[in-house]
């Protein structure tokens, strides 16, 4: 097992006027002035990275940054206006509705010929790609669980039970070493990779922070609970066969087996998650409060459309044309790589 770096991350660096004044203002003590917010793209660098800033405070904070600003009310006013943005453009971006049934049905439709990156990886990926995506994700897998925690105290009866079993899976089923974020950090460690905790935020662009930040926002904001329920759900209905073409990928390329084991144990226990999340979940809670499906129905759409956009930036903007899809390229190139890891590497380079 890789031993967990229990610091907290550095600051970022900015990616725009907004981020950079979140970042100096965290820098210094909580008396001092909170930048305004600003005319920001709801999906791009600058605001996403200003959402990542804020949210982190409430789960490890920021090495050197005053915990008093998890808190702090201007803060929490310029956080307030950054996820108004954010969510607004959710809103605008997906069809709604309450047909809850359809999209469920949707999510456990595989497609005959499936062209996600975990297709993709499967049939042509080189190792170069499979080394980036697990950075992407790093910034994902990493607080993997944690978000869904918030939504428990907001629950009743049979849902709150059911979510709770599911969690206690993701939290390792009481064990330290089976936790999920430390599965993926064993991950990390195989695949050449630094597996400290969001240390990759720099390189990994907004696409994949917008599907963090929803996360957090959904779980943060008791109104919309549903729509955390409903990405909760998605998540689990759509790990399996995705995490089984990992698992295919990792083994194509001879990966090492901590690399397989993380996705192996999602095509496991995520099968029986997935009607967990639907019977004992979400159909203990429209039962309770039929007014959620809406929102339930939010947050599958919101997961698509986001997980749409990550894999339309990893796909066809930058792979297809054989570019990195990280912010710094050539960062997991081989010649990266530490020497003290690069064993299972090199067995994959060989036969690239």
């Amino acid at each position: 097992m890789t031993a967990v770096d229990t610091s907290a991350p550095v600051l970022p660096r900015p990616r725009g006027e907004l981020s950079a004044g979140i970042i100096e203002t965290l820098r210094g003590d909580i008396g001092r002035s909170v930048p305004s917010m600003i005319d920001a793209d709801p999906y791009g660098e600058d605001l996403q990275l200003a959402l990542q800033l804020c949210y982190e405070l409430h789960y490890q904070g920021f090495d050197g940054v005053d915990p008093g600003w998890e808190w702090n009310p201007r803060l929490l006013e310029l956080r307030a206006a950054c996820e108004k943005r954010f969510l607004d453009a959710l809103l605008r971006d997906v069809p709604g509705g309450v047909d809850l049934d359809a999209e469920l049905a949707q999510l456990v439709t595989e497609p005959t010929e499936p062209t996600d990156i975990g297709a993709h990886l499967r049939e042509a990926g080189e190792w170069w790609q499979m080394r980036e995506y697990f950075v992407h994700r790093s910034i994902y897998h990493h607080k993997e669980a944690d978000p869904y925690a918030w939504v428990i105290p907001r629950l009743r009866g049979q849902a709150k039970a059911s979510l709770v079993a599911v969690e206690f899976d993701e939290f390792g089923g009481g064990r330290g070493e089976r936790v999920h974020a430390q599965l993926y950090a064993d991950l990390m460690a195989a695949a050449g990779l630094e597996s400290g905790y969001l240390y990759y935020l720099d390189v990994v662009p907004a696409p994949m922070l917008a599907v963090v930040n929803m996360m957090s926002l959904f779980g943060l904001h008791r109104h919309l609970r549903g729509a955390l329920v409903g990405h909760f759900a998605t998540v689990e209905t759509t790990s399996p066969p995705g995490a089984a073409r990992m698992v295919e990928a990792l083994r194509r390329l001879d990966a090492a087996p901590e690399c397989v084991r993380f996705y192996a144990e999602h095509v496991e226990a995520d099968a029986v998650h997935e009607q967990v999340m639907r019977r004992g979940v979400i159909g203990d809670l429209i039962t309770r409060q039929p007014e959620l499906t809406s929102s339930i129905v939010l947050g599958i759409q919101a997961t698509n459309l986001l997980e749409d956009r990550f894999a339309d930036h990893v796909l066809a903007q930058n792979w297809a044309s054989g570019r990195s899809s990280l912010r710094s390229p050539g960062l997991v190139a081989p010649d990266s790589i530490p020497a003290d890891r690069l064993r299972s590497t090199i067995r994959v380079n060989r036969r690239m």
